[in-house]
Order: structure tokens, then C-alpha cells, then sequence
């Protein structure tokens, strides 16, 4: 608390920028989650819960998919006049609605911009656009593999497609507005388990597949991906005999940093790592050994307004939660009984939201008599502004042309 006082006597003194005391406080809250003992989700799934997404517009609406192809929403930010409450469902695609996927439900997303409009993907081969008052498709695309995963772009005006991770190698883009599908990205030589569309670009997207590799892809150009991530920096080792990779193992999941600087990769080699986005090399930060027994997708997430940034990996039965600045693993998170399958972060309320084999959806909200790293924030915020200008010197076109060299052959 005295710390916090003294951040509002600076500002007031105009010694800090408001936005200084801002990220104060949501690192003090990132950095202090634990199990809500106030709080919880009503239970509608029946099997294992896969995946999670808050919807961006209002930062409301909780939307789930589960092993059994059922879709829910719940509203997260219902505040009774009661100390503990249970967050209720609100609607959604039950076993009884002749629509409901027939598979395990892979991957759920809002649309970026309306909470009308909702989009799913499935083992059972379909992308679904579902209208959320009717709750019937408003759009379906047969892709004729299981789907491991999909994503629209928060950022992109200029298209609105959905990229799609399936049990083929090929990445299959469904455009949105012309109901189309056509359009193919082949790189990758497995399963494309992980699709992740830049925040900063809207052109950029991500892929990993179970051949080991991230490829980057400019998609207005269809000749091949801008470049492949190698975990090496181009410094194979001599006994290393296989081409370049990411990873080791599958790809399990992708996620960008906040901020679209930084891509998140997690492996089956139960290796987590920090890549460039501009340059495309390896940051070499360590972050030891981390648990990945996932033979799907795995849908984990970082935080926003945080400073360090944070990562939260389902670890098995945990959810790790990792500084993305050093590395190091702060804690972990534990209250699943079984495999944690996914979890998404309110940007907010710096909460989160997890869903596992348990088929419970667990909320973890800031602890605020846990000692935070406020002293390291203070000390990170005096060189925020001189952080700012300098990123604005560095080129953050990731897909300038320089990279689309090949675009011709």
C-alpha cells in the first residue's frame, strides 16, 4: 500500500505519466493470481473443456467448447449483492440443437468485433460461424480433416479470414466474406496443430505443425511463407543431421505477446521459447524444462498491460505462469484435478479463466495481500519512456518486402 501511495503522491506531483501507475498496478495483480475463493463458473460441460475466448468487445461474455461439441457462454462480469456467486451460462449449442458439432469441439473464438457473432472448429471437420442470437450457423466450411485449430485477426481491415490448423499439412484460409475457402498455404510437411494471426500485423500469420517448424506467412503472397523459425539462429550444431525447426517435438501452441513483438512457441520437446518477430531468431531465453504431455493444440495465453509480461502454460494439471523478461517460472497455479487444456486472460481485471479435463472452468483473480514485484516495476517504469521511443526506431513491418524476396519464383 505504501508503495501505491507514494506512485499517486509522484503522479499528482506530475513526476509519473498516469499510464506508469496503470501498469503498476496490473503487474502487482498479474503477478499475484490465485485460486477466486468468491467466485466461480456454472458447470455445462460434461466432458473435458478444450477451449476458451472472452469476447474483446466488452470483456463479458465467456465463450466455451467442450469435448463433447457443446458450446456455452457465460457472463463472467454478473456482480450479485453477495459475497460468493456462481458466473451463470447464458445460452448456447447444446446436444439437443440440430447444429451442434458431432466431434469434439477444438477451438472457440469471437468475432473481434461484435459479440453477435461467434466462430468454432472441430475433430468433426467443420468451421462453423455461428449467429449467437439464433444460435445457428450463419456459415460453414468443410475443411475434410479434423480441425486442430483456427483464427480470424483482431487487427486486419483490409480481409477477414480464417486460418485453419487441421490433421493435413496444408493451412486452409475461409473467407468470411465471400463464403470461400480455396485459398491453400503449403509449407509444412504434418499436421498443422497451432494457427495464430499477428496483433501488430494483419497480414502475418503463424503456423506450427507436428514437422517441428513455425512458419511465418505474409498471405497476400501464396508462393511460399515468408521464413521458417530455427531454434539454432543458423548454428546447427555438427550432430544435428535434420533440416531447420523450432522445436524438437510438435508444435503445440503459438501466442503473441501482447505488444506483437515477441511469438510465444510451446513443444512437445517440453520447450517453451521468445522469438523476434521482426528478425525471426531465437532470444535464447531459458526457460527450462516445461511439462508438454498435449497431443492437440494447447491454447494458453499472455498478459496484458503488464510489465514484465507474464505467460500462463498449461503445465498437465497446472497452469505455469512464467516472466517473459528472464524467464523464470514465478508460480504455479493449481486447483484442476485433471490435464489443464487452455485458459484466456482478462485484459481488465487481470483474471483468468482455464478450462481442463475435469470439466470445470476455473477463475483466478489477484490475491492483493501477496507481496507483488512492485519494487522491480518502479524500477522498469523509469525507462519506459526512453523503451517507447526506442521501439518506435526499430522497423516492426514484419512483412516488409525484403522478406517476400521469393515472391517471384
Amino acid at each position: 500500500m505504501g508503495i501505491m501511495l507514494s506512485f499517486l503522491v509522484e503522479r499528482s506531483n506530475s513526476c509519473k505519466r498516469s499510464t506508469v501507475l496503470s501498469s503498476a498496478e496490473a503487474t502487482r495483480r498479474t503477478y499475484s493470481l490465485d485460486l477466486s475463493k468468491a467466485k466461480d463458473v456454472q458447470r455445462i460441460h460434461m466432458s473435458s473443456v478444450n477451449t476458451l475466448d472472452l469476447d474483446p468487445v466488452e470483456n463479458r461474455y465467456l465463450l466455451s467448447g467442450g469435448g463433447d461439441g457443446v458450446v456455452a457462454i457465460y457472463d463472467v462480469q454478473t456482480r450479485p449483492a453477495v459475497k460468493e456467486w456462481t458466473c451463470p451460462y447464458m445460452c448456447g449449442v447444446g446436444r439437443s440443437n440440430p447444429h451442434v458439432h458431432k466431434r469434439s469441439v477444438e477451438t472457440v473464438q469471437w468475432y473481434p468485433h461484435d459479440t453477435g457473432m461467434f466462430i468454432t472448429s472441430s475433430m468433426d471437420e467443420k468451421v462453423k460461424v455461428w449467429d449467437t442470437n439464433a444460435l445457428t450457423p450463419a456459415e460453414e466450411f468443410d475443411i475434410k480433416e479434423a480441425v486442430y485449430s483456427h483464427h480470424l485477426s483482431s487487427v486486419a481491415t483490409q480481409h477477414c479470414l480464417i486460418a485453419v490448423g487441421s490433421k493435413s499439412s496444408r493451412i486452409q484460409l475461409c473467407d468470411l466474406q465471400t463464403g470461400s475457402s480455396t485459398h491453400i498455404l503449403r509449407g509444412h510437411k504434418d499436421a498443422v496443430v497451432s494457427v495464430q494471426w499477428s496483433n501488430r500485423e494483419e497480414y502475418l500469420l503463424a503456423s506450427g505443425s507436428r514437422d517441428g517448424r513455425i512458419l511465418l506467412w505474409d498471405v497476400r503472397h501464396a508462393s511460399g511463407c515468408l521464413r521458417s523459425l530455427d531454434q539454432y539462429n543458423g548454428k546447427k550444431p555438427s550432430d544435428i543431421t535434420i533440416g531447420t525447426s523450432a522445436h524438437k517435438g510438435d508444435v503445440s501452441g503459438l501466442c503473441f505477446t501482447d505488444d506483437g513483438l515477441y511469438l510465444i512457441s510451446f513443444g512437445t520437446d517440453h520447450r517453451l521459447r521468445r522469438w523476434d518477430v521482426v528478425s525471426g531468431k531465437n532470444t535464447l531465453l531459458n526457460f527450462g524444462h516445461v511439462v508438454n504431455e498435449s497431443g492437440k493444440s494447447v491454447k494458453f495465453t499472455c498478459s496484458v498491460g503488464s510489465n514484465p509480461a507474464a505467460a500462463f502454460i498449461p503445465t498437465v494439471n497446472d497452469i505455469s505462469v512464467f516472466d517473459l523478461e528472464d524467464g523464470e517460472m514465478v508460480y504455479d497455479l493449481k486447483g484442476h484435478y485433471h490435464k489443464v487444456n487452455c485458459c484466456v486472460f482478462h485484459p481488465y481485471l487481470q483474471e483468468l479463466y482455464s478450462g481442463g479435463n475435469d470439466s470445470n472452468i476455473l477463475i483466478w483473480e489477484p490475491v492483493l495481500d501477496r507481496d507483488p514485484p512492485l519494487e522491480e516495476e518502479e524500477e522498469n517504469s523509469k525507462n519506459d519512456t526512453n523503451e517507447v521511443e526506442a521501439s518506435s526506431t526499430v522497423q516492426t513491418n514484419a512483412t516488409a518486402d525484403a522478406w517476400s524476396s521469393d515472391e517471384g519464383d
